[in-house]
């Protein structure tokens, strides 16, 4: 490692903390106009600590923010592209611009929302693929040892394992607006792939098998444990919030959740 990254560590861990203290600020802007806009309505408190508590596990993971064996690298992951994405998503953010903001901003993300690119890329088969596809192809080639030889090359590895993970999460359970999203044996379906395959890359690299990570063995194994419990401690939570979101559309019936979506 150069001395050049050893001082840059400290500036990027500020920056790291900078951005997510202005998220929350942000977030709590945010809060104060919705509730301003419509009294009666208000906003839960609970999503605001689901926020804050994204953000929270985000800092852990990236201050410090370069993992120094591939056990740290892989709590990382499952801290950015797991835990902090569920915690994200279950405090709905996009709802809460959709209360905020004036009218035409909100016309704006609806319509964005409703375009074919948004509707593809928060489908759950799409956001499968974003997600735990490009973890086989990250360990099962040299794509791993590229990037965490690169700063930059880590920094664009952590960027996508929170934008997949947020886009699965809010494809598989998340309480935002999500047109086009199907029914809830057609994402249980989706999550109950990608658990088989997180256990399966998970197990190839315990073994050793078709895997390119430069790491020794006995970190890679410590790893590929961590990834195994790690994700599904992660995705049994993520099944935990399917079914509570789940239950209460069931008993509304479709005019309620016509009623919801037109008082946003």
């Amino acid at each position: 490692m150069t001395e050049h990254h050893h001082a840059s560590g400290p500036t990027q861990a500020v920056t790291v903390v900078l951005v997510l203290l202005a998220l929350a600020v942000l977030h709590r802007l945010a809060v104060r106009r919705a509730v301003r806009r419509n009294p009666a309505s208000g906003w839960p408190t609970w999503r605001t600590v689901s926020f804050v508590t994204g953000l929270t596990l985000l800092a852990v993971a990236l201050v410090p923010p370069a993992p120094t064996n591939f056990p740290a690298h892989m709590a990382q992951h499952m801290l950015i592209g797991m835990y902090a994405p569920l915690a994200l998503v279950l405090a709905a953010p996009v709802t809460l611009a959709l209360r905020a903001l004036p009218p035409a901003g909100a016309r704006r993300i609806t319509a964005v929302l409703h375009s074919p690119p948004a509707r593809l890329a928060a489908h759950p088969v799409s956001a499968l693929l974003l997600s735990t596809g490009s973890l086989a192809v990250l360990y099962f080639t040299p794509l791993y040892n590229t990037a965490m030889s690169h700063p930059a090359g880590h920094w664009l590895m952590a960027a996508h394992f929170l934008f997949s993970g947020c886009l699965f999460a809010h494809a598989i359970a998340g309480p935002d607006p999500a047109p086009g999203r199907p029914g809830v044996p057609a994402r249980l379906t989706c999550l109950g792939v990608a658990i088989a395959a997180h256990a399966l890359i998970a197990q190839a690299l315990y073994g050793g098998f078709f895997t390119d990570v430069h790491a020794p063995i006995d970190q890679v194994r410590r790893g590929a444990e961590i990834m195994y419990y790690g994700g599904d401690i992660a995705e049994l939570l993520l099944a935990v919030a399917l079914v509570t979101t789940w239950r209460p559309e069931r008993r509304s019936g479709v005019r309620a959740r016509s009623r919801t979506a037109a008082s946003l």
